[in-house]
């Protein structure tokens, strides 16, 4: 759909005309035959593009049939796009190196440059960034050089599923330079499927020239059989996370178990919480309907009651068991039920240094 530009936009004119003007079929002169006009943003502001269309002026030759554009038009903007080079990288930088949400790009277009995009509109090219990106990782030039000093490669393969029910993504890497080379959803993981992209990894590190020093994955059977099939004499390696967290999975079970009976012995938080905020609105001091004409000449102004330091204190008490509850991060060597019950045991020290030093107020929480 076409941009719909306001009535009062300040374009800058621009006009390009076609440098080679000789054809290279028959060698005659190419005329100007019609003109395009196009709009555009750029991070300097809207431009008005005038482009000077040229033919073949022999009739007899096949480019007479055709028009050609000028060829610095590519270099700033591409065809049917609204955006130039310019805001474009702009927009993809944010998005990719500073991890910007669309709704922030979004309000930084419109406050630094002016540029009022939808949200459909920027998460549409946003997409065109990222194949844009997806395909220079993979460009056989550029793989070549990030590997040029590397001598050999270590390779993994992992699937990542996003949520119970969805296919399973893929995604094969190489450690040594850290670069990921390809990944692809599949909707089944059987061994000829995973096959299927084990040889097109085979096909990457044959265009590289380089050995294979090992593969590392989770051991699937999949992933056995096709890395021993593709690869073979290549060492498979068991990967060493996999192989922490299949070995603390008792010790991971238990903890879950213990984590549960702790939550049971933290209860009542909603409840304190509830009551101190109405503790709260009790205390607040009501609004004082006096006429402004009633009040004396050197009154002066009654500020509002100060929020209770004690309640605050036990509002921030009761947001920290909540996180502490809620904290299910880490792994086989940092278990969150350690840290829970750590955590724990802080915060009731801490209660029992107010209370016995009066601090804690009326309430006593145990």
């Amino acid at each position: 759909m076409a941009y719909h530009w306001p009535s009062d936009t300040v374009f800058r004119e621009l006009t390009l005309k076609v440098v080679d003007r000789i054809c290279w079929q028959c060698d005659h002169r190419r005329t100007v035959c019609c003109h395009r006009q196009r709009r555009f943003f750029t991070c300097a502001g809207p431009v008005q593009l005038l482009c000077k269309l040229c033919h073949c002026s022999n009739p007899a030759c096949p480019g007479h049939q055709s028009t050609v554009s000028p060829e610095e038009e590519t270099a700033l903007v591409m065809p049917y796009w609204v955006l130039g080079w310019d805001v474009f990288c702009w927009l993809g930088h944010r998005r990719f190196a500073r991890h910007w949400s669309v709704p922030q790009i979004r309000n930084e277009l419109h406050d630094r440059f002016a540029i009022p995009l939808s949200v459909d509109a920027i998460e549409h090219y946003v997409g065109r960034y990222q194949r844009m990106l997806a395909a220079r990782q993979q460009d056989p030039g550029q793989l070549a050089y990030a590997y040029r000093q590397t001598k050999g490669l270590i390779l993994t393969i992992d699937g990542l599923q996003p949520e119970k029910g969805h296919e399973t993504l893929y995604v094969v890497r190489e450690l040594s330079q850290k670069r990921v080379w390809f990944a692809q959803a599949l909707l089944s993981s059987t061994a000829a499927e995973v096959r299927r992209l084990l040889a097109q990894a085979r096909a990457w590190v044959e265009r590289l020239g380089l050995p294979v020093r090992c593969w590392i994955s989770d051991k699937q059977d999949a992933f056995v059989s096709g890395i021993a099939a593709e690869f073979t004499e290549v060492p498979h390696r068991y990967c060493q996370n996999h192989f922490l967290r299949d070995l603390a999975k008792p010790m991971l079970d238990a903890e879950s178990h213990a984590k549960v009976h702790m939550r049971k012995k933290v209860r009542g938080l909603r409840e304190i919480e509830r009551e101190v905020l109405a503790e709260q609105a009790a205390d607040a001091t009501p609004v004082d309907a006096t006429p402004v004409d009633a009040t004396p000449v050197d009154a002066t102004p009654v500020d509002a009651t100060p929020v209770d330091a004690t309640s605050a204190v036990a509002l921030d008490y009761c947001a920290a068991v909540r996180g502490i509850l809620n904290d299910s991060h880490g792994g086989p060597l940092q278990p969150p039920g350690e840290r829970m019950a750590e955590a724990l045991s802080e915060v009731r020290l801490s209660l029992q240094r107010l209370v016995a030093a009066k601090k804690g107020g009326p309430r006593r929480i145990a």
